[in-house]
């Protein structure tokens, strides 16, 4: 097949580092440039050691973002690992010289442009587009995704949410009503210097944040809302762990009449046989089982005591969450097998 000229904007990130990585490794990718106004003007190679002898990236210099360098360097797919607000500025003038956008922010997940300022304090840049974006979760929306011209990647926690639970709200099984419980690495926040993300704050730590309202809230209950048919009650706690990467999340759910765990699960076989990233399991999902790779772990229990059912995931919140998902949909976009570079 026929390689994508590719470009990333935001590329000294956690994300756009694992960003790299997944590419460095695809056998389908000319790696055109690498934008970072942080590093502008310096060698992969002196930022990122580990990239020194991929032929890759081994002779790129991070460039200043900016639509007219990628266009200058005759990117066909950009890669917008930037903080929201930011990658939305971008997205307009990039769709408009036919480079078509995945966009690993918040900036194009929700619809409503009313409910992006609410979560996230400030008017949305490109409002216009919120319509045209596809949502990047590949297990569900394989066929827009391919044809799409901007792909918004979910968040880290609502894929861990929206895996586990669209299948069972499509087919009924659930009542309206869930309590979700949720541990990230600390790169989930992004590598930014900020006292309560240091080492000596996190280590041996464990926290909650952003309750009530995390700003990942309205992704979760619009998604879940959609595959009901209704509204969703849904109590969302996130909570700080003292590791690098890595996300586990524990929904407590009501099932319908009849529902059982082995429903449960027969029904995420039915959803998922084809999805090669999905993988359930009768054993408990654990963080490093999944780290450094794209899958996402799933397993169900049944309360018998008080009749709820415990619904288990956990993925790496850098691949499966970010980095790895993307690649997932640029596979998709370029019409390569959906596998390519994400499987050791």
């Amino acid at each position: 097949m026929t390689p994508k000229r590719v470009g990333i904007m935001g590329a000294n990130g956690y994300s756009g580092e694992e960003l790299c990585a997944l590419l460095a490794r695809h056998s389908h990718v000319n790696m055109m440039t690498l934008a970072s106004r942080q590093h502008a003007g310096k060698r992969m190679c002196e930022v990122f050691p580990r990239f020194a002898k991929n032929s890759k990236f081994s002779n790129l210099r991070f460039v200043s973002p900016s639509v007219a360098t990628m266009i200058d360097a005759g990117v066909e797919i950009v890669f917008l690992a930037l903080p929201h607000g930011l990658a939305a500025e971008f997205a307009q003038p990039l769709l408009n010289a036919g480079i078509r956008v995945i966009d690993l922010s918040a900036d194009f997940r929700l619809p409503d442009a009313a409910l992006y300022q609410e979560f996230y304090g400030s008017e949305h840049p490109a409002a216009h587009l919120l319509s045209e974006a596809v949502y990047g979760l590949p297990e569900w929306y394989r066929e827009r995704i391919a044809s799409a011209r901007l792909v918004a990647c979910p968040g880290c926690y609502p894929t861990s949410i929206l895996l586990p639970l669209i299948p069972l709200f499509l087919d009924k099984l659930l009542l309206p009503e869930l309590y979700i419980s949720s541990v990230s690495g600390i790169s989930g926040a992004g590598r930014k210097p900020e006292i309560p993300l240091l080492f000596g704050e996190c280590d041996e730590s464990f926290r909650a944040y952003g309750v009530p309202k995390h700003r990942h809230l309205a992704e979760i209950e619009q998604h879940l809302a959609c595959s009901a048919g209704e509204d969703i009650s849904l109590s969302f706690v996130p909570h700080l762990i003292p590791a690098h990467r890595g996300m586990h999340t524990t929904i407590f759910a009501m099932p319908k009449e009849g529902v059982d765990a082995v429903r449960i699960r027969r029904k995420w076989e039915e959803a998922y046989g084809g999805s090669v990233f999905v993988r359930i399991s009768d054993a408990l999902p654990d963080i490093k089982n999944v780290s450094r790779t794209n899958f996402c772990d799933l397993a169900v229990r049944l309360d018998e005591r008080n009749g709820k059912l415990l619904l288990f995931s956990a993925i790496d919140n850098l691949v499966k969450g970010a980095s790895g998902q993307a690649v997932q949909c640029f596979n998709l976009m370029s019409g390569f097998i959906e596998t390519e570079g994400l499987l050791s």
